[in-house]
């Protein structure tokens, strides 16, 4: 009986330790551009000589669209809820185009590719919504403008077992409403 027991708690054991992952899902790595911010006077006033472009919005009858001509996925590597210096544009856009109307909300959506665990995926789903947010906040968005959630693996955007479909469902998804 208690080699039954001990071969019971020796499994869970070293299922738990093939479980782990080097991932510390409690850390945002998201850089502070804060300082960078320009009011809206200084913007005006370089928009003539820059080259800088505002950012178009959509009629007021379509409120759930968001920005018109910009994406509205950012792409994780995986294991990963970093968001990466290539997704910064498509972020900074729809700060400004959250920013132009306190009244817009919107859902951050974290996804994960089918590798892991359903509790893991939820929680690294999660980090990347929240990445995002930090992002958002950090460029002016209000807080409460701003709702994370997860779907972890549960609503892929491509299906198949290859790495091209595993790129295409490490996302985060811009959800307006």
């Amino acid at each position: 009986m208690n080699k039954v027991i001990g071969g019971v708690f020796l499994s869970m054991v070293l299922m738990l330790v093939g479980c782990a992952s080097g991932v510390k899902l409690n850390q945002v790595p998201v850089e502070d551009k804060s300082s960078s911010l320009l009011n809206a006077d200084e913007v005006n006033a370089m928009s003539g000589k820059s080259g800088v472009t505002s950012v178009q919005t959509t009629a007021l009858g379509d409120m759930n669209a968001g920005p018109a001509g910009v994406g509205k996925v950012v792409y994780f590597d995986y294991d990963s809820y970093t968001v990466k210096a290539d997704a910064q544009p498509v972020v900074e856009a729809h700060a400004k185009f959250l920013g132009a109307d306190k009244s817009r909300k919107v859902s951050l959506e974290g996804h994960t590719d089918e590798r892991g665990g359903r509790e893991y995926n939820l929680a690294l789903g999660q980090k990347r919504s929240e990445a995002v947010k930090k992002s958002l906040t950090l460029l002016g968005v209000n807080e409460a403008q701003i709702d994370a959630v997860s779907f972890g693996k549960e609503k892929p955007a491509a299906s198949g077992g290859d790495e091209e479909a595993y790129a295409k469902n490490r996302r985060v998804e811009f959800n307006y409403r």
